[in-house]
């Protein structure tokens, strides 16, 4: 991909308005600027924001993955995007040379679908969640990867013209690896790339209502759609032993347990099972499609 050019999509529900704002002012000191900035109102009024930036307000909380299509939808009518940079809405980029450093691995590889960022707090800490691998015990060692974070990554538009976008349905969680599969499947490259950073601040994943239920049911939702029949049984046999042996919480493991019979009964479409030769792509970098 030569020279691609920047858009940036941020999703709000207008409950941060100084964070966002700063965000705005760190994507705005790019020394490769964007070339697009959306903002969606995700069920919510917008604040006063500056006037180069494109705004849409949605009557109603579409979720993360439907937010974000609204989002890639605005920028693909531009007709000037070639790569969507996904932000939370209280990141902050660190660095001005972030988009220079993003088009330069996208000008290296052609096949690159995905790029995701690492997730750093005020004091320059990575959970061991935030890096997508099962060895991540040293969240600056970059490459080829299975999955990426949600907070901050760049998605080529021309695997999402190919693969389709964010799976609507799961509103919240796990929506970042239905992507990546499905990117993985049609021969695209994930790339984690550390020297990409985001701040963020230091927050757990349960602070959100739906986190457990969310997070059983679209488990669930994920095997089903894409992975071949033998695998289901054992991916999802693998993560509930995770499960019940992690959760502290009663009422957390009773609402992950109601999230996985959800899924079990409600479908998901559609279903395309990746390639036998896509879950030994991804057993050789170090994640296979059971954990």
């Amino acid at each position: 991909m030569r020279h691609p050019r920047v858009g940036v999509a941020i999703l709000t529900m207008g409950t941060r308005p100084a964070e966002l704002l700063a965000l705005l002012e760190s994507v705005a000191a790019q020394e490769t600027p964007a070339t697009r900035v959306v903002v969606v109102g995700n069920g919510s009024p917008l604040p006063d924001l500056p006037k180069e930036v494109a705004t849409v307000e949605l009557s109603e909380n579409l979720g993360i993955p439907g937010g974000r299509n609204v989002a890639i939808e605005a920028l693909r009518e531009f007709g000037d995007v070639d790569v969507v940079v996904d932000l939370d809405d209280d990141g902050l980029l660190l660095g001005t040379d972030v988009f220079t450093r993003l088009c330069a691995l996208y000008e290296a590889d052609d096949r690159l679908g995905v790029v995701g960022f690492r997730i750093a707090d005020e004091r320059g800490r990575t959970a061991r969640r935030h890096v997508p691998r099962l060895r991540a015990s040293d969240p600056m060692r970059g490459g080829l990867v299975t999955t990426f974070l949600g907070g901050g990554h760049g998605l080529s538009m021309r695997m999402l013209d190919e693969i389709g976008g964010w799976p609507d349905p799961f509103f919240y969680a796990h929506e970042e690896t239905d992507l990546a599969w499905r990117a993985l499947d049609a021969r695209w490259n994930v790339r984690y790339a550390p020297e990409l950073v985001l701040q963020h601040p230091w927050t757990s994943p349960t602070r959100h209502a739906v986190y457990y239920r969310n997070l059983a049911r679209n488990r669930v939702w994920l095997a089903k759609r894409h992975l071949p029949v033998l695998l289901v049984p054992a991916y999802l046999g693998v993560w509930t032993a995770l499960t019940v042996a992690r959760t502290r919480s009663g009422a957390g493991l009773k609402a992950w347990c109601a999230g996985f019979v959800e899924g079990v009964r409600t479908p998901c479409p559609p279903r395309r099972p990746m390639r036998w030769s896509t879950a030994w792509r991804m057993a050789r970098l170090g994640r296979p499609p059971l954990i």
